[in-house]
Order: structure tokens, then C-alpha cells, then sequence
């Protein structure tokens, strides 16, 4: 979810919204301009890019108007700006126009640093958008979409779309929103497999919960059609190390309710479940050699190997092979 400061007036003089997740910029920008023509249905947008902005434009563009209409000029990539239209936005941010609202887009990072800190010392109302890379960001973010949408989804439900969708906001949020469209009551996990079961399938926690399961064929079955629809081997190593880390975590962990362990573990109760009954069959030693795998599998696929998805199917069988060590002891 973007984040936004103390100051969130979105018709504040400067916005500056900072990232590199392109959905959270773009709603960033459309929340300023939905304020703005709520103010002023015959608000002038001006949405520009670096190359559209010469020396001089932007002077143009904050000029005072002789009907004195509202305006919101939004600048994209304002990281790559020339030095000459970086040196108009300085001065501009020193002595804002009433009536008009200036939007910043900037990604982030050393490239632009300067304009960044001057829009910051001049009190810029700042919007961050940072790219979620992690698995239980997704998932936040998910929940405040149905939550925004006024729509009740069970844990489940929203683990499994994360699941199927993967890692792209706009498409988690299409998703929420034909959800919210199309189904009544509350959202449960067999709705969201109904809707995207072949996503699902193809996902890299699909491979993951297959092979803690010992599920061998239809681990590797899940791999294979996960790597046809382009799934990264990347995320499949992550996911197999969640999947055994979580199975490790948990048999080491003392006896109690999931609310207490999901507390002491850091997982959500519904996890908890899940894990537990994903983990019969496994011993310490299983989940010492599952680790393994998952760590040569790792750095077989990050360049370390000749053929990842060799390395990929290899670390499978052996985690499918330890899920079911307890019955061969």
C-alpha cells in the first residue's frame, strides 16, 4: 500500500510521490487529480515526461492564469530530468502558485537525489510507493483492497490469490475487484479457486506445498506447468524455502493454540493449521536435508548451475523424498 505522510491533504501545493511501483504512483496522481476537479470540475491536467519538459516549460505551465482556474501539473520520472528543468522545479518548490498543484513522480534512489531533497525540505507532501517484494506485503496489500472495497475475504482466500496471481499489483487488484464485482458475502478460499484454479496451479507455492506434502508427481507436475507460464525459478527456490523453514519452525516449536504460536512464529493462525498437517512425516533430519536442497537448488538457478530447472526438479524430489522420512525410519 502506498504510504503517505502526516500532512495528507492531496491538494497540498507539492506532492511527491516516491517509488518504483508504477500502480501505487499512478493512484497517487489520480487521487490528487480526483481532489482537485472535486474542487474545480474544469481542473487543467498536464501530464507530462522528462522529454516533454524543456527549460522554461514548466514556468509556462505555473503561470498565473487570467481566470485563476485550478491546475495540476504531473511530472513522471522526475529522476530524469535535465539539470536545466531540475533547476525551474527548485525554484518553483521555493514559492508555489495558489490554485495550482505540482506532482512529482520520482523512483527512488541515488539518480535525482537532489530534486528529491529539495521537494522534501520544501515540505512537499510525500507519497511512498515502494515495490513489494515480499510475500506478506502482497498479502497486506490484498487485504486493504477488499477492506477499501468494503468486501469481508477470509485469510485463506487472500493467501490463495497472492498464491495464484503472483507479484503484480495491478493484476492483484483486478483481481480483488472482479471478486468484489461478482461475488456476494464473504470471499472464501474455494471462490478464489474457482476463479483462478489454473493460476493457482501454475504458482511456485503450489510446487512448494506439494513437495512438503511428499507429493512427488504432482510437485514436479506443478513445476513443470509453472515453468511453461514463465513463473521465475527465482520465486520457486524462495517458495520451497518457505515451505521447509515454516516445517522447521514449527516441529521445533513448543505445544500451543495457533493464536500462540502464530504470535511466537510470526505466521498467521491459518498457517499454522495448514503446517501442521503438512508436516507429519517429517524429522529433523528431513528438514536439514530439504534446507539443503533448497540452498544448491539456489544457487542453481541463479547462475550457479548449467540447467536450472534440472536443479529445480532435483531439489523437489529430495524435499518430497523428506517429507516422508519419519515412515522410513
Amino acid at each position: 500500500m502506498a504510504r503517505k505522510n502526516a500532512s495528507d491533504d492531496p491538494l497540498a501545493p507539492v506532492t511527491l510521490a516516491v517509488g518504483p511501483e508504477e500502480l501505487l504512483l499512478d493512484r497517487a496522481v489520480r487521487e490528487v487529480v480526483a481532489a482537485a476537479k472535486a474542487a474545480d470540475a474544469d481542473t487543467d491536467v498536464r501530464d507530462l515526461t522528462p522529454d516533454q519538459l524543456q527549460p522554461g516549460t514548466l514556468a509556462e505551465l505555473v503561470s498565473p492564469s487570467l481566470f485563476a482556474e485550478r491546475k495540476v501539473v504531473v511530472v513522471r520520472d522526475a529522476q530524469d530530468l535535465s539539470a536545466d528543468t531540475v533547476k525551474d522545479v527548485k525554484a518553483y518548490l521555493s514559492s508555489p502558485a495558489e490554485e495550482i498543484t505540482l506532482v512529482l513522480l520520482h523512483a527512488g534512489g541515488a539518480k535525482g537525489k537532489g530534486l528529491l531533497d529539495a521537494a522534501r525540505k520544501a515540505g512537499a507532501r510525500e507519497v511512498a510507493c515502494p515495490k513489494m517484494t515480499k510475500p506478506a506485503d502482497r498479502l497486506a496489500f490484498v487485504r486493504s483492497e477488499f477492506r477499501t472495497a468494503g468486501r469481508s475475504a477470509t485469510p485463506e482466500a487472500c493467501q490463495t490469490l497472492v498464491d495464484a496471481i503472483g507479484s503484480d499489483l495491478r493484476e492483484l487488484a483486478s483481481a480483488v475487484t472482479q471478486l468484489v464485482a461478482d461475488v456476494e458475502g464473504t470471499i472464501d478460499e474455494a471462490v478464489v479457486g474457482r476463479y483462478y484454479t489454473g493460476r493457482a496451479e501454475a504458482s511456485s507455492f503450489t510446487v512448494a506445498d506439494r513437495a512438503v506434502e511428499g507429493r512427488t508427481a504432482e510437485a514436479l507436475e506443478a513445476l513443470r506447468w509453472s515453468l511453461s507460464t514463465g513463473v521465475a525459478p527465482v520465486l520457486i527456490t524462495s517458495a520451497l524455502a518457505q515451505g521447509v523453514r515454516a516445517i522447521g519452525k514449527l516441529s521445533s516449536a513448543r505445544g500451543g493454540r495457533p493464536a500462540d504460536l502464530a504470535r511466537e512464529l510470526g505466521m498467521p493462525p491459518w498457517k499454522i493449521d495448514r503446517v501442521r498437517q503438512q508436516m507429519r512425516g517429517w524429522t529433523p533430519d528431513g528438514v536439514a536435508v530439504a534446507l539443503r536442497a533448497v540452498a544448491e537448488a539456489d544457487a542453481g538457478v541463479k547462475g550457479g548451475g548449467d540447467d536450472p530447472e534440472y536443479a529445480l526438479e532435483k531439489a523437489v524430489v529430495t524435499i518430497a523424498r523428506a517429507a516422508r522420512s519419519r515412515g522410513r525410519a
